[in-house]
């Protein structure tokens, strides 16, 4: 129970990191981490409609893989309204520990465009392709968002949601969390140089060695 507490105060401060880091503001944006609670596979997630400065490890909560209806059985608080697309990337992909989603500025200016970002730059493929690609517009908290999240994240490891913002998940909640930096570094970099005029992008030929190159980029 006392580990369960503990991932509880670090998905929170996750959350207040973001928000001092200008990624959220308010209520928007929901975080969460896969788990295990009483044997049941599921994840912990930020409750719907609460700033994050005032949260408490009594108001994240638990949900089931399994569960289809996003009734918690237990705890005070409903969950993220965007409970539907944590629950279906962690069923998808096995590697996600950890998911972030976002209302930060440049990422919801660039998803309000509906274009996917183009490998402006070589870090592009932190993500796991060559674009960070935009996904098709569903209403909020939808089945049919989670769906099209999904399809924008195949191969990838975030995608812009259609006049939305970001979404993106890693293998722990530290590394989701500064991804969700990068990638908002990153949309505010490809918006200023589109001020100026088209950027040059990088052809396929130099992204696929930088693909290769990220395979073992960093501590492994």
């Amino acid at each position: 129970m006392a580990e369960q507490t503990e991932l509880r105060r670090q998905l929170i401060a996750s959350a207040q990191a973001l928000s001092a880091a200008g990624l959220n503001k308010g209520t928007a944006g929901n975080l969460s981490v896969r788990c295990v609670e009483d044997g049941v596979d599921g994840y912990l997630i930020t409750p719907t409609g609460m700033d994050y400065a005032t949260l408490e490890p009594e108001d994240i909560v638990f949900l089931a893989l399994a569960d289809r209806d996003g009734q918690a059985p237990k705890g005070r608080r409903k969950p993220s309204s965007e409970w539907r697309f944590h629950r279906d990337v962690y069923a998808a992909r096995s590697e996600a520990g950890a998911i972030v989603h976002t209302h930060s500025p440049f990422a919801v200016t660039l998803s309000c465009l509906r274009r996917d970002i183009p490998p402006f730059h070589y870090m592009i493929a932190r993500f796991g392709g060559d674009t960070v690609r935009c996904s098709a517009y569903a209403t909020f908290g939808t089945q049919a968002l989670s769906d099209a999240a999904l399809a924008a994240l195949v191969d990838r490891s975030a995608c812009l949601l259609a006049n939305h913002g970001m979404l993106l998940f890693g293998s722990k909640l530290e590394r989701a969390v500064a991804l969700a930096i990068e990638l908002e570094a990153l949309c505010e970099q490809y918006w200023r140089a589109c001020q100026l005029g088209a950027p040059v992008l990088l052809d396929a030929d130099e992204m696929a060695v930088v693909l290769d190159k990220f395979s073992t980029y960093g501590q492994q």
